[in-house]
């Protein structure tokens, strides 16, 4: 083996800059409790249905006042069916620890899905998912509590996060997203060929809303209705699951942030380069950012 000269090596990665630049600074460690949550994520694998990259960073506020990154993703295969599971959660700012409930909601309703799929072959019962990661937000928080059994507001003040959670189901005609949402996360179906956005859920830059919220209903409250979508995947589509800190700044998909992802996630890119993708630098935009994207494969070649 010949050793290796790092001359012959590529040149670092540099920023990547849309319109504006933020405030370029070194960014800050976060408070000493909290180095189990690093400033990036990110992950990434392939079944022989689908591609599943996903990435977390920190944003430039949390880097420069020393706070975690409050966003969490997570993703797994269930292996009798070959069904891809995932969630994404952004903690709740106000939250003392809504870095810890946006992981364990994830976690929590991975767990669950993953379970009901082995239970039966039908839909998922969204409203059991729901309510066991809200569940394990309410137990989390009694053993903060030392065991005293929390209230709704004592839960919320300690790990509010929203969540938007979902199954991809592998089909001859194209695969089978469904999913369901709490608070103001979303998800977008991308038309690769064509760089259109379409959201799953109402957005901020709704036009046919005649009133825009920033009120956001998090876990462990579960809505009644609970937001639920279903869709399928052609094979020039993407689905895109992200928090606020994306889907802000990608508004209504028709910009230079619309754009910029609409090259980058023409195939698969590594998981570390989507990560630094993520890492954008635009001027007001300074929220965490997380991002999970599923394509559909081509079948495979008969050899």
């Amino acid at each position: 083996m010949s050793p290796v000269n790092a001359d012959d090596g590529a040149a670092p990665w540099r920023g990547i800059t849309v319109g504006t630049p933020g405030v370029e600074f070194e960014p800050r460690p976060p408070g000493q409790y909290a180095f189990d949550t690093p400033d990036t994520e990110c992950d990434g694998w392939s079944t022989p249905e689908l591609a599943v990259r996903w990435a977390s960073v920190r944003g430039a506020k949390h880097r420069y006042y020393r706070q975690p990154r409050q966003d969490a993703a997570r993703a797994a295969v269930h292996e009798a069916t070959g069904a891809v599971v995932f969630a994404v959660a952004d903690g709740v700012s106000d939250a003392v620890n809504s870095e810890r409930g946006a992981v364990e909601a994830c976690r929590a309703a991975i767990e669950r899905t993953l379970h009901l799929l082995s239970q039966a072959p039908g839909p998922v019962d969204f409203r059991d998912i729901a309510g066991h990661a809200a569940k394990r937000l309410r137990e989390l928080a009694k053993w903060r509590l030392s065991g005293r059994e929390p209230g709704p507001g004592e839960i919320a003040g300690l790990f509010a996060t929203t969540l938007v959670t979902g199954v991809i189901r592998p089909d001859p005609q194209g695969a089978v997203v469904d999913l369901c949402r709490i608070g103001d996360s979303s998800a977008w179906l991308l038309d690769r060929s064509q760089g259109y956005y379409q959201p799953m859920f109402a957005t901020k830059t709704d036009g046919d809303a005649p009133l825009v919220s920033n009120e956001v209903t998090p876990l462990p409250t579960v809505p009644d209705p609970l937001e639920q979508r279903s869709v399928r995947l052609s094979a020039h589509h993407c689905l895109l699951v992200g928090t606020d800190g994306f889907g802000d700044p990608l508004g209504d998909g028709d910009g230079q942030v619309g754009a910029l992802f609409t090259h980058q996630l023409a195939d698969p890119p590594p998981p570390t380069w989507l990560a630094h993708v993520l890492d954008f630098s635009r001027e007001t935009f300074d929220d965490d950012r997380t991002l999970l994207v599923a394509w559909p494969r081509h079948p495979p070649e008969h050899r």
